[in-house]
C-alpha cells in the first residue's frame, strides 16, 4: 500500500465540521490501496469543547499521530490552530518522512495556514504535496467588512501563492471552490486537480442515540423544521425572504402555530442574527436560535426526528452545500434555498428530492423568489406532494466516490 499523510490540526474528538473532510476520506482510502496517515493535534489544545462519541464514526485501520500545540495566549491574539501547532506539525512530518516511505502529503484547509507545510516539507524531502480547499482562502468578504476580516484576505492573498507554487495536487469540495486559485497562481501552467464533495458515509446514519433530548421537548405538539450548520454570510437575503413569507402568513391567518423554526449550531457570527430578523418580522415566538455547536451524531439524530429539513445556502453560485448530504439522509422533507447554479441544486435534482428547493437567479425580481417559496411552502404543509427520493443517485457523492477520485490522481501523480 502507499502511504498518504493528511495534515490536520482537528481530528475526533474535535466536533468542528471540517473533521469530517478528512475523516471521510480517510475511512474509505484503505480499499484503494493508500493507507492513510493523520497528523493532527491533541484534543486538549482546542479551544472547542470535544465530542467523544464522534470516535464511534471513525474507520477502522487509520493511524493518527498526535503533536502538541502552543496554548491560546491570553490576551487571545492567536487563536488558530493551524499557527499554534505549525513547529510541531512540521517536525512530526519530517520525522515521519524520514521514518518511513511516504508517497504523498495530503493537507485540507482551513486552518490555512498549515497548507505552507506542504512546500516546507517539500523542499526538505522532496515528498509531493497537494492542498484541499474544504473553503476558498480567498474569498469574497462584502458583507464581512471589520478589520478583522480585511487583514485576513491580506494576508491570504500573500501567503496563498507561496503555499501553492510547488503543490503537484489542489483539490476542494467543488471545482468552483479552487479554481480561481489555479487561475490565479498557474497561468499557463499545467497542475492536476480534482473536485469531489464531503459526500456521506452511510454508517454514520446507523448510529442511534439513546436518551437524546430534542431541543423542541418543551413545546407540546411541536413540528419542527430544522436548519442545523453556521449562518452563512451570504445567506442573509434567504432569511429575511424566508421571514417575510412567512410573516406574511402569520398575518394572514395562515400559520400552523404548531410549526416552529429551529436554527441549531449557526455559530459566532458577527452582525444581524436570526433571531434580529425574527424580531424584525415579528415571528421572534417561533424562531429559536442557538448558536452553540451541537454534537455531530446529535445533529443527524435532530434531522431525523423533524418535521422537515432546512437546507439553506448561499447566493453565491459556487457555494457547495455538504450539508445537503445531511438533509437527504435524514429521510425527511427538505425545504431548500440555493442560487440556481449551486451544485446542490443539482444533486436534489438528480435525487428527485428538489419537490421544495426554491432557487435563487440574481436577474428575477426577490418577490418572485419570495412567490415561489410562499408556494413550496403551501405544498409542504398541505401534505400533498410526495416524497420520495432516490437515492441511487446518490451514490456518486458518497464519501468513497471522493475517496476514489482523490485515488485516482494520487495515482497519476505517484
Amino acid at each position: 500500500m502507499k502511504n498518504l499523510i493528511i495534515i490536520y490540526p482537528h481530528w475526533p474528538p474535535s466536533n468542528l465540521a471540517g473533521v469530517h473532510r478528512p475523516r471521510l476520506i480517510a475511512n474509505y482510502l484503505h480499499e484503494f490501496d493508500w493507507k492513510p496517515i493523520v497528523l493532527t493535534v491533541f484534543p486538549e489544545f482546542y479551544e472547542e469543547d470535544p465530542d467523544p462519541e464522534i470516535s464511534r464514526i471513525v474507520g477502522k485501520g487509520i493511524e493518527v499521530i498526535f503533536v502538541k500545540a502552543y496554548h491560546v495566549p491570553r490576551p487571545r491574539l492567536i487563536g488558530d490552530i493551524g499557527l499554534r501547532a505549525f513547529p510541531f506539525l512540521y517536525k512530526a512530518a519530517l520525522q515521519l518522512i524520514r521514518s518511513r516511505k511516504i508517497d504523498f502529503i495530503w493537507i485540507p484547509v482551513p486552518s490555512f495556514y498549515t497548507s505552507l507545510l506542504g512546500r516546507i516539507i517539500n523542499k526538505q524531502t522532496s515528498v509531493p504535496y497537494g492542498i484541499d480547499y474544504i473553503d476558498p482562502w480567498v474569498r469574497d468578504i462584502h458583507n464581512r467588512r471589520d478589520w478583522r476580516s480585511k487583514l485576513s484576505l491580506q494576508v491570504a492573498k500573500l501567503l496563498e501563492p507561496i503555499a501553492v507554487k510547488r503543490a503537484r495536487l489542489v483539490s476542494g469540495v467543488s471545482e468552483a471552490y479552487y479554481r480561481p486559485v489555479i487561475e490565479r497562481n498557474f497561468k499557463g501552467k499545467e497542475i492536476a486537480h480534482v473536485g469531489m464533495p464531503y459526500g456521506y458515509d452511510p454508517r454514520d446514519y446507523e448510529v442511534v442515540l439513546e436518551n437524546l433530548v430534542l431541543p423542541w421537548a418543551d413545546i407540546k405538539g411541536c413540528q419542527p423544521l430544522v436548519y442545523a450548520g453556521a449562518f452563512l454570510p451570504n445567506a442573509h437575503l434567504f432569511i429575511k425572504t424566508l421571514f417575510k413569507v412567512i410573516s406574511q402568513k402569520v398575518n394572514q391567518q395562515q400559520w400552523d402555530e404548531s410549526k416552529h423554526l429551529y436554527f441549531l449550531g449557526t455559530g459566532p457570527y458577527a452582525g444581524i442574527s436570526i433571531q434580529d430578523y425574527a424580531k424584525q418580522f415579528g415571528i421572534e415566538n417561533i424562531v429559536h436560535e442557538h448558536r452553540e455547536r451541537y454534537p455531530y451524531l446529535h445533529v443527524i439524530n435532530f434531522l431525523s426526528s423533524a418535521y422537515a429539513v432546512m437546507a439553506i445556502g448561499s447566493t453565491e453560485p459556487h457555494y457547495t452545500a455538504s450539508k445537503i448530504f445531511q438533509a437527504l439522509l435524514s429521510k425527511r422533507p427538505v425545504l431548500a434555498m440555493f442560487h440556481h447554479e449551486s451544485s446542490a441544486v443539482t444533486v436534489l435534482e438528480e435525487c428527485k428530492a428538489n419537490t421544495f428547493t426554491v432557487e435563487y437567479v440574481p436577474s428575477v425580481k426577490n418577490l418572485s423568489l419570495e412567490k415561489n417559496l410562499s408556494a413550496k411552502l403551501d405544498l409542504l404543509f398541505t401534505g400533498d406532494a410526495e416524497w420520495k427520493p432516490d437515492f441511487r443517485n446518490l451514490l456518486k457523492y458518497s464519501a468513497r466516490a471522493s475517496a476514489h477520485a482523490l485515488v485516482q490522481k494520487l495515482n497519476e501523480l505517484v
